[in-house]
């Protein structure tokens, strides 16, 4: 009887339990589900620019329950923030509402989103379980950040540690990529209005 009751607390332990942030995570990845509908469906263009800082701060937020703090300030900074401020500068100067478009010419790219979706999840089965300390990320290069940082760098934060020595210039190509990116944005767009595109009265529709 004491060995029954032992096997069936061992079991009881081995079951994971369902946390509070899982919750979170599943209500956070609803909201981006439901932005993204609507992104899908609205023709307004100031509105999708709207659901699509909405978005990236989704997206934020869902990064920081997944503890990935760094990811996430960058995704609020550069998706809500910049590529927001470009694309409401490039509605001003164009039009107001979406052009339609014919429904044979949303096939093809609707199958091919549908591919590539369930070409990334059937590619999540082979990934290890979230937290496992058996999986690569966290039993090889991981761990041996986590082992060297504070006497190879004098950084409390391993993640800063990380982004500023170790991958160093890799995190100077990004900052550089990202500027890049935006002065052409500007160029662009300031030519436009240099050439008189800085209004297009479409009217409602």
């Amino acid at each position: 009887m004491a060995d029954e009751q032992a096997a069936v607390a061992q079991a009881a332990e081995s079951v994971p339990a369902v946390s509070g942030p899982i919750f979170v995570e599943i209500f956070l990845l609803a909201l981006l589900f439901a932005t993204a509908i609507s992104m899908i469906r609205m023709r307004q263009l100031f509105s999708v620019a709207m659901l699509s800082g909405i978005y990236s701060l989704l997206s934020a937020a869902f990064f920081v329950a997944l503890d990935a703090v760094d990811v996430a300030f960058t995704e609020a900074a550069v998706g809500a923030g910049i590529s927001t401020v470009l694309i409401l500068t490039g509605v001003a100067l164009t039009a107001k509402w979406e052009m339609p478009v014919d429904r044979e010419r949303q096939i093809l790219p609707l199958a091919i989103v549908i591919v590539t979706g369930g070409a990334l999840f059937y590619a999540t089965l082979d990934m290890p379980a979230f937290g496992e300390a058996t999986a690569p990320a966290n039993a090889y290069v991981g761990q041996a950040y986590i082992d060297q940082t504070p006497t190879d760098i004098d950084v409390p934060n391993i993640v800063t540690a990380v982004l500023a020595s170790y991958r160093g210039f890799d995190t100077m190509g990004e900052v550089v990529v990202v500027f890049t990116a935006g002065l052409a944005c500007l160029l662009l767009l300031g030519v436009g209005a240099i050439r008189g595109g800085g209004r297009n009265d479409d009217g409602e529709h």
